[in-house]
């Protein structure tokens, strides 16, 4: 099995989409080019909203992701737990894939407890050597400002947590609405999340929260890194054949 690299999108929201596309079906997209998305809903105490709570849910589903509610205070922890359990939960999908192909088996589940317990070694093994790419979507409504102090520390938190892994991690984020359009890159691919310290305190709160196009644009970011690589690496080849 080929080492590859894992897509994801992480969506840290507190409310409804309300401008563009519908978040749910441009998730569904994400997944179809390989990408999973996973959304993190951030709520107040004592103030849940049954829509925005079912939105989350579709996004994640469509997105092949994970979804979880939490207050403020649990974000930290959060990031870290939806982060690994979606590579986890990827991961199983294209080892159940293999064992389709390779034992006829449907998934992991139906295997003896024994050969169980060893492909998931291996799925536990692929977790930390595969190579990973975040994309980060931070909703920047007005309601999240209050927030972004926290949201800044549970990232910082997520990057000191996956270091220890010995793939290779590239982390890229993104805000909505941004400051001239409905979606703004604030930091490129980077190996290096820590330097969202600088970056967050400039931001600003305030707005609709296109959320559909937002997921959008996330997706055609991998799609563009994706492509500017492949170039390079023809580049590469064509100079080693004329050697």
């Amino acid at each position: 099995m080929k080492k590859g690299t894992l897509k994801q999108i992480l969506l840290l929201t507190d409310g409804c989409s309300n401008k563009g596309e519908d978040p749910i079906a441009m998730a569904a997209l994400a997944k179809e080019q390989g990408i999973t998305v996973n959304v993190i809903g951030i709520v107040d105490e004592k103030v849940i909203d049954q829509e925005a709570m079912s939105e989350i849910e579709g996004i994640a589903v469509s997105g092949g992701g994970v979804s979880q509610i939490v207050y403020s205070h649990q974000l930290s922890q959060t990031v870290q737990m939806v982060t690994r359990q979606a590579m986890t939960q990827t991961l199983q999908g294209v080892v159940n894939q293999e064992l389709r192909q390779i034992l006829g088996k449907a998934s992991i589940e139906e295997l003896p407890p024994e050969e169980r317990g060893e492909v998931m070694e291996v799925v536990d093994e692929l977790g930390e050597t595969v190579n990973l790419e975040i994309l980060i979507l931070v909703d920047m409504s007005a309601s999240m400002g209050p927030k972004l102090p926290t949201v800044k520390e549970a990232l910082l938190d997520l990057a000191i947590s996956l270091n220890s892994r010995i793939g290779q991690n590239q982390f890229s984020l993104h805000v909505f609405p941004g400051k001239k359009k409905d979606v703004e890159r604030i930091l490129d691919w980077t190996p290096k999340l820590e330097s969202i310290s600088s970056i967050f305190p400039k931001l600003t709160t305030g707005g609709i929260t296109p959320t559909g196009p937002a997921i959008r644009e996330a997706s055609q970011s991998f799609k563009k890194k994706r492509s500017l690589r492949e170039y390079l690496l023809d580049e590469k080849h064509a100079d080693e054949q004329q050697l």
